[in-house]
C-alpha cells in the first residue's frame, strides 16, 4: 500500500488547521487516514514553537516503511532535520506572462518610435523660424 505524509485540513472558513497524518494515497485529502502524527496552525507566528508539533519518532518510522511527504510536510521535516529538502528552480517564475510581454513589447515600440520622429521633425520646425527672421 502506497502511503503519504500529509496534511488533512480542518478548522472553519478562513480559520485553516491542518492535521499532519499518514494516509493511502488514494484516500481523500481530508477522508481516512492511517495515523495523526501531527499539527499545524498556519495562523500562529513563525517563530511560534505551537505552529508546527509533530511526532519526529513516529515521522521516522513512517518514512523508513516507504511513506512520500508532500512538500509542506518535506519543508517541516527538513526544518526538524529528518530530512534533506533541495531547493527547486524555476527560471520562468519571474518572467512576465504573455499579455504583460506583448505590453513590454509595444511599450518599447512607442518610445522608439518618439525618439526617431521628434529628431526628424526638429529640422522642419527651425526652417520656417530662420525663414521669418531672415526677412
Amino acid at each position: 500500500m502506497a502511503t503519504k505524509i500529509r496534511l488533512a485540513r480542518g478548522g472553519s472558513k478562513k480559520r485553516p488547521f491542518y492535521s499532519i497524518v499518514i494516509a493511502d494515497v488514494r484516500s481523500p485529502r481530508d477522508g481516512r487516514f492511517i495515523e495523526k502524527i501531527g499539527t499545524f496552525n498556519p495562523l500562529l507566528a513563525k517563530d511560534n514553537d505551537q505552529r508546527v508539533v509533530m511526532d519526529l519518532d513516529r515521522a521516522k518510522h513512517w518514512l523508513g516503511e516507504g511513506a512520500q511527504p508532500t512538500d509542506k510536510v518535506l519543508r517541516f521535516l527538513d526544518e526538524a532535520g529528518i530530512l534533506k529538502r533541495e531547493a527547486r528552480n524555476n527560471p520562468n517564475k519571474a518572467k512576465p506572462g504573455k499579455k504583460a510581454q506583448e505590453r513590454i513589447a509595444e511599450k518599447a515600440q512607442k518610445e522608439e518610435d518618439a525618439k526617431n520622429a521628434p529628431a526628424e521633425e526638429a529640422p522642419e520646425a527651425e526652417a520656417p523660424a530662420e525663414e521669418a527672421k531672415s526677412e
